[in-house]
């Protein structure tokens, strides 16, 4: 294993187990991976930083390989449900695309507050 460049990062980018696992990767290619890193503003979880280093084990670790590993969306990065509670999640249709909900909710409710209006409209 050799010293990484990320192993002492004064501003603590790489949690330590990935950092670890990155020692093993050349000079060439931590400075590759800083470079990505920069650029795409992301730091490798403990999945990529493993996966660079196989790659790099097997001679096939470029700085477009960096690139894709560190393109690909984490677990951790997709978004969240809008919605927690279930009265309100199991009411939004499974067509209705994640990290739309909101605005499907909105929606919704703006169509039943017209309906509401017409209602009173015609009761008066």
């Amino acid at each position: 294993m050799g010293k990484s460049i990320f192993a002492h990062d004064k501003n603590g980018k790489i949690a330590f187990r990935p950092a670890v696992e990155l020692s093993y990767l050349s000079k060439e290619q931590q400075q590759s991976l800083y470079d990505t890193m920069e650029c795409e503003d992301c730091t490798p979880s403990l999945a990529q930083a493993i996966k660079m280093k196989e790659f790099s084990r097997d001679g096939k670790l470029s700085a477009e390989v960096i690139l894709s590993i560190m393109q690909e969306e984490k677990p951790n990065q997709r978004e969240k449900p809008a919605f927690r509670d279930e009265r309100i999640t199991r009411l939004i249709p499974k067509s209705i695309p994640r990290g739309q909900e909101t605005d499907f909710v909105i929606r919704a409710l703006e169509f039943y507050n017209r309906h509401l209006q017409r209602r009173r409209d015609q009761e008066r």
